[in-house]
């Protein structure tokens, strides 16, 4: 069933509540393996379910995700339940108050079952960085589930929650969608509220969901989004109705490929799966397909692990043990406090990273990196508005390789950055992107396919993707 239709099942009085989300605890026990979750939500989310079983009895109306239970990612910020992105530093903390999305959910009545596991801070493409330990793909628990919303993607993979929210600084949700065989968006930078998200690098991040199907994700999305007066970024955008509209892709529709995505260093059964779903829209009437190019994305890479770490150390400058979160003990002065908090509280991978954005912003650096990469970041836009001028959407992979094998490339940084050689360029732009399956490889992973659209255009990422979803089927 889709979500929507679980959601009318509901409201009729032809599901129980309770019972689903007996059914997902106990998905979640059996796959502890997986370790997709940091905290479940249990007596909570088992009182909230009876709670609205209880008003739809009394005949009372319900939000639109009524009998739908929703994970949450470990970074999005929930009143009086711990938020700690994974990480030591943050071990024990209570959030004060909850996260706009958070909000906007439970108006809607969803149940909460539990935080997912990350990546720590959201910093990595593995879901190996976490402070709790890594993640599985639930394909083969051998192999990563992609980074950082690993957690979340696992969970809706693994039918542990119907839907998720997990966030997106340079394809934390989409790499971990294809990694899985789910669905992932990265909304419009803007059209989700940040209020409530911890920030990693706040000109790129963005919180979206996960779902099963591109049906899913596209009645979940404008239960979350909207216009925030708490987040200065947020856009005055009206959501459209997306579910409405799904079936009503326009007569005439140009695709894109952009031949950088498909050369050099992409897996040959990457790219037969996603030229064969490519060669199945070609068949459909209205529907062209043409070449096009984006050489800027030579330098992506590069562009964004400058912005990205610059701006993360910033932000993480905050955590020094004196307000919240881990602090030192038996130091002898606030500076071996600072120094030992730090070094303790945070991971080797963050740790790079702080160390990584303090260089490029330091004096006599940032002229000659930070200042560089934004100028490049404006080109790089510039040339996604150029392409959108030719074409209407996008098409690549999510990723140049399917789902790699644990600790494969723990120990080689830069391999591992270039995992986001495909999705960088969608947040440097801020335009929105939608990650979905597009088959397997012969080794039974799923492999991921990459719709990117213009800003605000999700209402055509959604039409193309759910006629893809028709196309390749099951």
């Amino acid at each position: 069933m889709t979500v929507q239709e679980i959601h009318r099942r509901f409201v009729a009085g032809e599901l129980s509540l309770v019972e689903r989300v007996e059914q997902f605890l106990k998905a979640i026990d059996r796959q502890q393996l997986l370790n997709a979750f940091v905290e479940v939500y249990r007596e909570e989310a088992l009182a909230r379910a009876r709670a609205l079983e209880i008003r739809r009895e009394k005949g009372e109306a319900l939000g639109p995700l009524a009998g739908l239970v929703v994970a949450i990612k470990d970074n999005i910020c929930y009143q009086d339940h711990g938020t700690t992105c994974a990480s030591h530093i943050l071990e024990g903390f209570v959030s004060p108050y909850s996260a706009t999305v958070v909000k906007k959910m439970l108006a809607a009545d969803a149940v909460i079952i539990g935080r997912t596991n990350m990546d720590e801070f959201a910093m990595g493409s593995s879901n190996e960085n976490s402070y709790y330990g890594p993640v599985k793909n639930p394909h083969n628990p051998e192999y990563v589930p992609g980074g950082s919303s690993g957690g979340s993607a696992v969970a809706v993979a693994a039918g542990m929650a119907d839907l998720a929210l997990g966030s997106d600084t340079g394809g934390s949700i989409r790499q971990p969608a294809a990694f899985c065989g789910v669905v992932g968006l990265k909304p419009t930078y803007g059209l989700v509220s940040r209020y409530g998200l911890v920030a990693f690098a706040s000109s790129l991040d963005q919180i979206g969901p996960f779902g099963r199907t591109v049906a899913d994700v596209a009645y979940f999305t404008p239960t979350f989004a909207g216009h925030d007066p708490c987040d200065s970024t947020s856009v005055p955008f009206e959501i459209p109705d997306y579910i409405a509209q799904l079936k009503d892709l326009p007569q005439k529709l140009t695709i894109g490929l952009p031949e950088e995505y498909f050369q050099e260093g992409i897996d040959p059964q990457v790219r037969d799966r996603v030229m064969g779903a490519v060669e199945a829209l070609k068949k459909q009437a209205g529907i062209t397909v043409k070449p096009v190019h984006l050489p800027l994305t030579d330098y992506a890479i590069a562009t964004y692990y400058i912005i990205a770490t610059a701006e993360a150390s910033s932000n993480l400058a905050r955590y020094d043990g004196v307000r919240y979160g881990y602090r030192a003990r038996e130091v002898e002065d606030l500076q071996e406090m600072y120094f030992r908090t730090r070094s303790e509280g945070f991971g080797r991978e963050v740790k790079r990273r702080i160390m990584l954005g303090t260089f490029v912003l330091s004096s006599g650096y940032y002229e000659a990196y930070y200042r560089k990469a934004q100028q490049v970041r404006r080109l790089i836009k510039e040339e996604f508005d150029r392409a959108f001028q030719e074409v209407d959407l996008l098409i690549t992979p999510t990723s140049p390789t399917p789902a790699f094998r644990l600790g494969e490339k723990l120990d080689d940084p830069l391999k591992m950055y270039l995992s986001d050689i495909y999705t960088v360029t969608v947040n440097l732009a801020g335009i929105c992107a939608l990650s979905m399956p597009c088959g397997s490889t012969e080794q039974g992973l799923p492999v991921g396919l990459q719709i990117i659209g213009g800003p605000f255009q999700e209402t055509r990422l959604f039409q193309c993707g759910h006629l893809l979803e028709q196309l390749l089927g099951p």
